[in-house]
């Protein structure tokens, strides 16, 4: 597909565009809702690459030939919301979850509706601890007992936050160091990493039709990921996401393998994933002094690659994932070294690809 040897310009180590990851991360985007994050992508995407996206929510981003089977690279947009479902006679606004929350996360958090005239501020309320009976006080909070208060009166809110209206948390990204700290780290970081590397693939001497795509609806059942592959019908294809940093403490190695901050690319081996693409990443991270470490996987991922290898006949698929602690919270973390290996080490495996038809075949 394009020389053996990698161009200089595909060495790893270039610095990250930290400007537009903080603005993705900035946008409020649940599942089924990602509007907001995908304009900021397709914005970027735009100075180098052919843009689109579908009526599912999914956003393209392509160099190389406009026909032809692509090799795709996938990272999801979407993060986990709230959906209001019912608003009492005070104006408080009982939720549902849109992805996997753990109710104690939300406990006096600030949230941001959605609402159809504009964006409304509200916080997470739960009965303090000075009105709790001594039981209530060893007891995990559930969703049904938290709500959210916006500071109006019932009628105010009853005009401007119709159920169905949607919210995520209010926290701004943070910098720590070489760390960086946000909500919806999963996945707009990987989001982030595909378009990155298709930037980065852009620079270079690319025959074959590379598409990077922000999918939509990861957090509720990989759906974009699905309604994309089979409208692209791909060669090949990575899907990124973020995996457990495996050096905060609770968490099993024996488990979860080795991936600790400063590790680089997470690279998933399992029956699900082909194993011509997976050890062409390793391949390609040697070769290239890419640093990964692999984790077991023997059925699902939880990521989009679950969908992706699954579409029309099977797509030869590959996980790449990004170390990321305190997962689903407002604090996620991730090191931003980690972050660029990602991006190199998906690079690196789409320019070893040869010229000519690819052979993925497990036997």
């Amino acid at each position: 597909m394009t020389q053996a040897t990698p161009d200089p310009a595909a060495t790893p180590g270039t610095a990250l565009n930290t400007d537009f990851l903080l603005a993705l991360l900035r946008e409020a985007g649940p599942s089924g809702y990602e509007a907001r994050p995908a304009r900021i992508w397709l914005k970027e995407a735009g100075s180098f690459a052919r843009t689109r996206s579908d009526s599912y929510g999914n956003a393209y981003a392509e160099i190389g030939p406009e026909t032809g089977q692509p090799i795709i690279l996938q990272g999801h947009l979407d993060e986990i919301g709230l959906m209001v479902s019912h608003i009492d006679d005070n104006g408080f606004l009982a939720v549902l979850n849109i992805g996997g929350w753990d109710p104690q996360v939300l406990v006096g958090q600030r949230i941001r509706l959605l609402a159809p005239d504009g964006d409304l501020l509200g916080v997470v309320g739960k009965k303090a601890i000075h009105v709790m009976e001594q039981e209530e006080r060893t007891k995990a909070s559930k969703l049904e007992e938290l709500w959210i208060d916006t500071g109006l009166s019932a009628e105010e809110v009853n005009q401007k936050v119709p159920v169905g209206t949607v919210g995520v948390i209010e926290q701004s990204p943070l910098l720590l160091g070489d760390k960086l700290v946000s909500k919806a780290l999963d996945n707009r970081v990987g989001a982030y990493i595909v378009l990155e590397a298709l930037r980065k693939l852009s620079t270079q001497r690319v025959t074959r039709r590379i598409v990077a795509v922000g999918t939509a609806q990861e957090e509720i059942g990989v759906l974009g990921a699905q309604v994309s592959a089979y409208h692209l019908d791909p060669l090949a294809g990575i899907a990124v996401d973020v995996t457990h940093e495996t050096k905060q403490p609770g968490v099993n190695e024996k488990k979860y393998g080795k991936a600790p901050f400063g590790s680089g690319a997470n690279l998933s081996v399992g029956a699900l994933f082909n194993p011509k693409v997976t050890d062409g990443l390793q391949a390609a991270g040697k070769a290239a002094g890419i640093p990964f470490t692999l984790s077991a996987t023997p059925r699902y991922s939880g990521t989009d690659g679950d969908a992706l290898a699954l579409v029309r006949g099977g797509v030869p698929t590959g996980v790449v994932s990004i170390p990321n602690r305190y997962m689903h919270s407002p604090s996620e973390m991730v090191q931003l070294s980690d972050v660029q290996a990602c991006i190199d080490i998906i690079a690196a495996w789409v320019m070893s690809l040869p010229e000519g038809e690819l052979d993925f075949s497990r036997h």
